[in-house]
């Protein structure tokens, strides 16, 4: 394995701790959800900007057009993902928002034989609904002790959302993850502007030190830099190797709620979320493994 593998897992596990401690800093900042997200979108999307102009990275205009269509929407939907998101944090808890939110790629499964055109294959079907599993007992339904019906709605809304914002990308074509993602984020601040606007009373804002200092944490840190760390890191590992490291995020939302806001799961929450993370892991696995059995 070269040095340059190296790093880049180090690189995409320095991504994936960041993007599991996004919960905490939110979770802290007095402001609405909705001035939240377009706080980041704004930020990120003038981070990148200066990365790209520094950098010297040139925007292939014709594709930029050729893919708008796609690029505009797919913005709209992580704006609003990101308000469902930071929402369901709120009214659920960081665990809980996370494990909904976790629930986008069961969502792929159902939808790409749609959309995409993939095949549903068995694997496929029965993490689904291992997963589908996990989320009954995260929510409480069956104890009947559900915390916050709500805060599970508006994280597998998230969810939804996100995996929407997924699919749109498969489509787009002949421009750089950088030029993708500054488009939508830029596109998700333009959004988020009337929908403040019409759904919070800004004179009533309370801009205290520490939510701006946590907002621009979250837009510069969150967004702006760990975006391009991923970006970087991502390109020049395997999809599979993507895959699992993907899950240190939600892990690390996890375990540091639980250590930091004392935000614990109770025990059949931990089964969920055993049959969540394994039944996701299992869906981005077997298939190679199952490859790997037949070539060997």
């Amino acid at each position: 394995m070269s040095h340059s593998d190296n790093k880049s897992k180090l690189l995409m596990i320095v991504s994936m701790l960041t993007f599991g401690t996004i919960g905490l800093f939110v979770n802290n900042i007095n402001l609405p959800s909705s001035f939240t997200a377009f706080s980041r979108a704004l930020i990120g999307s003038v981070f990148i900007g200066l990365f790209m102009l520094v950098t010297r990275h040139k925007v292939d205009g014709k594709a930029v057009k050729k893919n708008l269509k796609l690029l505009i929407p797919s913005g709209i939907a992580m704006g609003f993902n990101w308000i469902c998101l930071f929402e369901s944090y709120r009214f659920a808890g960081i665990p809980v928002g996370t494990l909904c939110y976790y629930m986008a790629p069961v969502i792929l499964v159902f939808i790409s034989p749609f959309i995409l055109k993939e095949k549903l294959t068995h694997i496929k079907v029965i993490s689904a609904i291992v997963a589908i599993g996990g989320e009954v007992l995260i929510s409480g339904v069956l104890s009947g002790s559900v915390r916050s019906g709500k805060g599970i709605a508006l994280g597998l809304a998230a969810a939804v959302l996100y995996a929407s914002v997924i699919t749109i990308n498969k489509f787009v074509k002949e421009l750089s993850p950088v030029e993708t993602t500054l488009i939508q984020l830029m596109s998700a601040a333009v959004v988020m502007i009337p929908y403040v606007l019409i759904t919070e009373d800004i004179s009533s804002f309370v801009f205290d030190v520490k939510s701006i200092v946590f907002t621009l944490i979250v837009g510069v840190i969150h967004t702006g830099i760990v975006y391009m760390v991923y970006f970087s890191s991502v390109q020049k590992i395997p999809a599979q190797t993507t895959a699992v490291f993907s899950y240190i995020d939600p892990v690390t939302a996890i375990i540091l709620s639980a250590v930091i806001l004392h935000d614990s799961l109770s025990a059949m929450q931990i089964i969920g979320t055993v049959l969540i993370l394994g039944a996701t892991l299992f869906n981005e696995l077997a298939p190679t493994l199952k490859d790997r059995k037949k070539s060997g």
